[in-house]
């Protein structure tokens, strides 16, 4: 995260800068109610959740994992333990859906190499282990799908998948219906009835469920059929071949326990699986002081209990952890643990305060894990010296208006934070542009790199570790370096991307004149392209209702707001029309922030002495008054020097270079310009009464 303001001939300078968004991308505020989140309370963060357009995180299964020991349970006020997880034993949960039953074997080889095929694509397939009449008898499926028709589809590209299923098995969808063959009040008990089931030939699986009074209790299940109609056909299957069961259709929630034979497809390791099963059904993972791990999210380790449910067919993990507890985790994943104390109170006040402004955004939960909410890693982002700032301001929130601000922050703001008219057009009298010159921090440890110009015409940038300025200028007073080792990379852009090639080389006595001076690309200031017209076109579709031209010719900002971002940009003279300003990032393939200036790659405007200007490409020669008279020089390769002596070479791209400060919305509190004030002496309340306006700091 580093940058600097930079200036090019014939572009209007920034005078203003921009932030990293740490908060959600293109999030619209929301005013926060007078019910508000209690700072004693806990916080619903959904981890994995289908909650259609406002979120969408899935996976079919989850890994759980803790070095204590933790329970599962009903989430059923009253509920008892319904079984204990071992310290160190891993377990998986899914969600009971529609699914494709693909194939069964008694070779765990012959289930994984098929499994192996099918992990690429959509239909992600699960390798259960079951005991049929001592013999170990392993059962492919693919899914989970969101609808009996979802599952079709996957049974007709199973089907054509080439997996080499026995003759005498044909893959069927399998669904969440199930026959209860009867409740019992020990597990013993269970065990000894699902024996004599599966003994038969039967598909069936034991099953913990809580009472009315809340006491565990288990059934066993028979059959997953994905209809009534194939439900009924178990039954009678089932009571033909076993009259003595009295079987009714299960109406309860349950927690299904198969035995899981697909955690690694290179060898055979086995795990106790739980499905659960009915709509409405909640089941909690109870948290200890250790924390619970997901295997999917990273390996995280987070407090507080996972509740687990089907939600819209998919499974929803949400992590229900005391608040305070939460800011641990969020302040360290927000900003560095070596930034000052005074810095990590003031995240902690802000992110408080932004947690508890947001009642039930995602319906099913407060906020999420991610930057559309406030970063939330778990365990592994906690660090005593945040700890010890979450708990020196417990409880402390930014108040407007006697209700708590949803206090959006960002990484960078590049020396100015931005006006709500040029993000999302609202959030109150909380927020307005001020100026915030210690962003400039982020650029502490970051190099500069020399833009220079070679021999051969090529311009690019080398970073000044590798570059030595020799003593000379050229005659329009230019610098003059040369390399310091061999083979020095010359990039297109100030910032090493190993993707990206080298546009030449520069070997000690080779010379190269220096056109700038600019800080790697970071959260401070940066430079992003050069975009094609076809780049540029793609990246706009769907993000504008304008109607684009075939090519873009020209672009400009014409429009910028109180900080200097944009507020409107026109393509060949027509406004790009955009929901609000902030969607620019997007627009133009993902750029850091909104404040930022739009140089053609291949072309130049010249100011003519009547005032009149015109613009010169890369194919053209432009007549110039030198120091011998009138001569005409060519477009490209030709240095343009600005009224402020700063200077830029012409290029045969045809694309645009965004040249830009900041990184994020820039709305609000500023991270890099708070670590900065931090540094400089103040305090976290100046700080935040710095960055939010007509606030007050109460402890709730």
């Amino acid at each position: 995260m580093k940058h600097t303001k930079m200036k090019w001939g014939g572009i209007a300078p920034l005078s203003k800068g921009l932030l990293a968004a740490a908060i959600a991308v293109g999030s619209l505020l929301i005013p926060a109610g007078a019910s508000h989140a209690d700072s004693n309370s806990t916080i619903r963060v959904a981890l994995y959740a289908d909650i259609g357009s406002k979120y969408k995180s899935t996976v079919p299964v989850v890994t759980m994992l803790s070095t204590q020991s933790f329970t599962l349970m009903s989430n059923q006020p009253g509920s008892t333990p319904l079984l204990s997880v071992p310290a160190q034993s891993r377990i998986r949960v899914s969600v009971d859906g529609y699914r494709v039953k693909v194939m069964e074997t008694s070779s765990w080889k012959t289930a994984a190499d098929a499994a192996k095929k099918l992990q690429s694509t959509s239909d992600k397939p699960q390798i259960y282990m079951i005991s049929r009449n001592g013999t170990n008898v392993y059962q492919l499926y693919t899914g989970v799908y969101a609808s009996e028709a979802a599952a079709k589809d996957g049974l007709a590209r199973v089907v054509k998948a080439g997996l080499g299923i026995p003759a005498d098995q044909t893959p069927a969808v399998k669904g969440d219906k199930h026959l209860s063959a009867g409740r019992y009040s020990s597990e013993q008990e269970a065990d000894t009835a699902l024996s004599s089931i599966t003994a038969a030939g039967f598909d069936a699986w034991k099953v913990f469920l809580s009472g009315s009074d809340g006491s565990a209790q288990f059934e066993v299940w028979v059959g997953e059929a994905a209809n009534d109609k194939d439900l009924g056909a178990v039954q009678t299957t089932v009571s033909a071949a076993l009259p003595q069961l009295a079987m009714s259709a299960v109406t309860s929630p349950g927690l299904i326990m198969r035995l899981d034979a697909g955690l690694d497809l290179s060898s055979e390791t086995q795990a106790n699986h739980y499905m659960v099963s009915g709509n409405d059904a909640k089941f909690l993972a109870v948290g200890n002081e250790a924390g619970i791990q997901l295997e999917e999210r990273s390996k995280r380790t987070y407090r507080g209990n996972m509740e687990l449910s089907n939600l819209r067919g998919s499974l929803a993990v949400i992590n229900e952890v005391p608040l305070e507890q939460y800011l641990y985790a969020v302040v360290g994943g927000e900003v560095s643990s070596s930034w000052p104390d005074e810095a990590l109170k003031a995240q902690a006040v802000a992110a408080r305060s932004y947690a508890m402004a947001q009642g039930n955004r995602f319906e099913v939960a407060n906020v999420v894990d991610s930057t559309l909410s406030q970063v939330y890693n778990g365990i592994g982002s906690e660090a005593p010296v945040i700890i010890k700032a979450v708990d020196a301001t417990a409880g402390e929130v930014l108040m407007s208006g006697g209700k708590v601000i949803e206090a959006v922050f960002s990484s960078n703001s590049g020396g100015v934070t931005s006006d709500p008219s040029e993000v999302w057009g609202n959030g109150g009298d909380a927020f307005a542009s001020v100026p915030s010159k210690e962003d400039v921090a982020a650029t502490a440890t970051a190099k500069k790199w020399y833009y220079l110009l070679l021999a051969n015409g090529t311009s690019g940038y080398a970073r000044e570790d590798n570059i030595k300025l020799t003593g000379n200028k050229t005659a329009a007073g230019l610098d003059i370096a040369t390399a310091t080792t061999k083979d020095v990379n010359v990039r297109p852009l100030p910032a090493v991307e190993s993707s990206v090639s080298a546009v030449g080389k520069l070997n000690p006595g080779e010379n190269a004149v220096v056109l700038d001076k600019v800080y790697e690309s970071g959260s401070y200031s940066w430079i992003k392209g050069p975009y094609t017209s076809a780049d540029l076109l793609k990246s706009l579709q769907g993000k504008t209702t304008s109607t684009l031209p075939s090519s873009i010719l020209n672009l400009q900002v014409t429009q910028r707001g109180p900080s200097g971002r944009a507020l409107q940009v026109k393509a060949n003279g027509q406004a790009l029309d955009v929901k609000y300003p902030d969607m620019f990032r997007s627009a133009f393939n993902g750029l850091p922030s909104t404040l930022f200036d739009i140089v053609p790659a291949g072309s130049y405007t010249v100011l003519g002495a009547d005032g009149a200007t015109s613009t010169i490409g890369s194919s053209q020669s432009a007549g110039v008054l030198s120091a011998s008279g009138k001569v005409n020089v060519n477009g490209s390769g030709t240095v343009v020097m600005g009224g402020d002596s700063s200077a830029r070479a012409i290029t045969n791209s045809s694309g645009f270079l965004f040249i830009g400060q900041g990184y994020g919305h820039g709305l609000g509190m500023s991270q890099w310009g708070v670590k900065g004030m931090a540094d400089s002496g103040y305090d976290y309340k100046q700080i935040l009464q710095h960055y939010y306006q007509n606030v007050t700091i109460v402890k709730e």
